[in-house]
């Protein structure tokens, strides 16, 4: 049985300490969080302790998921690392490429692991497409979100164009050598809305845009392949999968070009497969592969290593969005 906590229990860490004093192997040992209402309502909860700080309870864990402003993630990383315990650090890592490598560098001094909460990983669909070993040559993304008055510790590029720069970094597991990206602030001190073009050494493009101006929310992910067409629309809970079936050939290509109806016969040509997703699955296959992770059991679980790039690649963005004159 591993011991585990939650440090920051707001509008995520909420969620994570339900799935974790639900799941077997693990008991959720105590919630960490400074607001003394707010957590001690979620421990209730849970089954668990409140606490407003560590304050030494560390030495009683062997893992902690960590959902606080994303700011804080090293600071609070730190001392658990320090006692070796696994963390999972909510995306992003960390605000810039340099904390992210010290709370590695920390990671490695202490023989601990560490994870990053890229969770669209754990999309049914999107799991599903890499385990067929869907190519993907085109990436096109678009993340749109009202203003939420939440996460405005980091622009929108680290809040949320950092889930499908992840997911762009793990389908093509290729260098990015170009990025282009206009967008800039509205209401922020950082950038409300960006798009960026990130072209990879294998030839596979990502069109991504991400906004938290929008007046209505839409979380959608598609990638184009030779062979086959993923489309994910996680904010109707609706995936689309086609593939060229295994009965395709130009001969039959033909066939049904010469048919009275070859609109009606197209889909003899496709394998199609619908998904329907739910909101709770992919944070529970997540901390169900940390756990598998921390305790020494083969994993898909998003390394530090990885969440460290998607944050270097999202500073590539960063920096193209210093150059496009959004404000003139």
């Amino acid at each position: 049985m591993l011991n585990a906590a939650v440090v920051g229990v707001g509008h995520l860490g909420r969620h994570h300490a339900r799935i974790l004093s639900e799941l077997e192997g693990v008991k959720l040992v105590a919630v960490i969080d400074p607001n003394e209402e707010q957590g001690n309502a979620v421990a209730t909860g849970c089954g668990a302790k409140w606490l407003p700080e560590l304050d030494g309870i560390e030495d009683q864990l062997d893992m902690a998921v960590i959902a606080v402003p994303t700011v804080l993630h090293e600071k609070c990383a730190g001392p658990l690392l320090d006692a070796k315990v696994a963390c999972l650090i909510e995306k992003p890592m960390a605000p810039d490429p340099d904390a992210c490598q010290r709370i590695m560098d920390r990671a490695t001094a202490n023989n601990t692991f560490v994870a990053v909460g890229h969770v669209e990983r754990f999309n049914p669909a999107v799991r599903r497409a890499i385990d067929l070993g869907i190519e993907a040559r085109f990436i096109e993304a678009h993340r749109l979100a009202p203003y939420s008055f939440r996460s405005t510790d980091v622009g929108v590029v680290l809040d949320l164009m950092i889930h499908d720069i992840d997911l762009a970094n793990a389908w093509t597991q290729s260098q990015v050598v170009a990025v282009d990206a206009v967008g800039g602030a509205t209401f922020s001190p950082s950038e409300d809305i960006a798009s960026a073009r990130i072209s990879y050494a294998n030839g596979a493009v990502a069109n991504l845009t991400a906004s938290r101006l929008s007046l209505k929310p839409m979380r959608r992910f598609r990638v184009f392949g030779p062979d086959s067409y993923l489309s994910v629309d996680s904010q109707d809970k609706y995936a689309l999968l086609v593939k060229k079936s295994d009965n395709f050939s130009p001969q039959l290509m033909q066939d049904l070009m010469m048919s009275d109806n070859p609109q009606a016969e197209f889909g003899k040509l496709l394998d199609i497969e619908e998904l329907h997703l739910n909101d709770d699955e992919p944070l529970r296959a997540e901390l169900s592969e940390f756990i598998a992770a921390v305790a020494g059991n083969e994993s898909k679980v998003v390394t530090g290593e990885e969440g460290m790039h998607a944050v270097a690649v999202a500073h590539q963005v960063m920096q193209a969005l210093l150059d496009c004159k959004w404000s003139g």
